[in-house]
């Protein structure tokens, strides 16, 4: 346990951003699993719409430094190319 004023600080802050980066963190994992619901639902009116949420809320943590930005990236580039890929093959049947 610290005992330095500052480090008292340092604590209480480390602990606030904890915190926070935890909540940003969770937010993104349940907005990936809601695109990878989706698309073993096959609901392409949700995929696209869950794929939006997660796109932003990525971007969001990768701004935050939550996780870092070429993560965010490779992460919404892979989940784009899952959803277009399921969008294509629905709609090539059909048309």
């Amino acid at each position: 346990m610290a005992n330095h004023p500052s480090a008292l600080k340092r604590e209480r802050q480390a602990k606030k951003r904890r915190q926070r980066n935890r909540g940003i963190l969770s937010a993104v994992r349940t907005a990936v699993k809601r695109v990878q619901a989706a698309l073993s639902e096959k609901n392409q009116d949700q995929a696209k719409t869950a794929l939006k949420d997660a796109t932003s809320s990525l971007d969001g943590a990768a701004s935050k430094g939550v996780i870092p930005k070429a993560r965010a990236s490779r992460k919404i580039s892979r989940l784009a190319a899952r959803v277009n890929k399921f969008l294509s093959s629905k709609a090539s049947p059909s048309a």
